[in-house]
């Protein structure tokens, strides 16, 4: 099923806010590293959605989005109830990937910085191209 009349990808960099939530962090209070990975999700999330495409619709139409690669650099750490910004931006999108940049701040100090690659495959698990609307050439 095609999502019905899908808006054009126009917007590649977003931002959102999170605040640290206490059961996001270890024995000192510090954001736990692996929280970082569920940050660059709803980054990637919340960007498609500011282009008006809910990720749920996406995966109704039969187009799976699957990391197949992610890098993260930790500079510094993040703390309980802290208040944070996520950039989050497409790089690249062509064929069946998307290539996805990160940065997470405090303020104007940089925390993390990654990247990540993401597969398209149909629900059968075959790669498949991305719809021509979600293409991006860089």
């Amino acid at each position: 099923m095609a999502l019905v009349n899908p808006k054009t990808i126009s917007i590649f960099e977003n931002s959102i806010e999170i605040r640290v939530r206490y059961q996001e962090t270890d024995g000192q209070r510090r954001l736990h590293h692996a929280n970082y990975l569920n940050y660059f999700e709803m980054g990637r999330v919340e960007l498609l959605r500011a282009n008006g495409i809910s990720y749920k619709d996406l995966e109704d139409s039969g187009v799976i989005l699957v990391v197949t690669d992610l890098q993260i650099k930790y500079l510094r750490p993040g703390d309980y109830d802290d208040v944070l910004t996520l950039f989050t931006s497409i790089t690249r999108s062509k064929g069946a990937r998307i290539e996805h940049q990160y940065e997470l701040k405090k303020s104007n100090e940089i925390l993390a910085s990654g990247n990540s690659t993401i597969a398209s495959i149909d629900n059968s698990g075959k790669p498949i191209r991305l719809p021509n609307w979600l293409q991006r050439t860089v």
